[in-house]
């Protein structure tokens, strides 16, 4: 299974969407709060080549985007492949 890393902040739909998206898959996934800790929301931008909204996911250290982009992968069968590490 692969590493999935999500940077969220609370209160955020479209991060509760991409964590439900990825539950109901079960998949397990390291979530990092930028609001609690700035330094965090900086090393995600980085990380994100400059995207600055949240959620930001990785999976595998792949940068693949938000929430819209993780749902994309999804409708063209591309997100269970890279969840199984392929």
């Amino acid at each position: 299974m692969a590493k999935v890393e999500i940077y969220s902040s609370p209160y955020c739909g479209y991060c509760n969407r991409a964590k439900q998206l990825l539950r109901s898959k079960g998949v397990a996934f390291e979530e990092t709060d930028v609001v609690a800790d700035e330094s965090k929301r900086d090393v995600m931008v980085q990380r994100a080549g400059g995207r600055r909204t949240v959620p930001q996911i990785f999976i595998d250290g792949r940068h693949v985007g938000g929430c819209d982009d993780l749902y994309a992968l999804e409708s063209e069968g591309k997100l269970d492949p890279l969840l199984a590490g392929g």
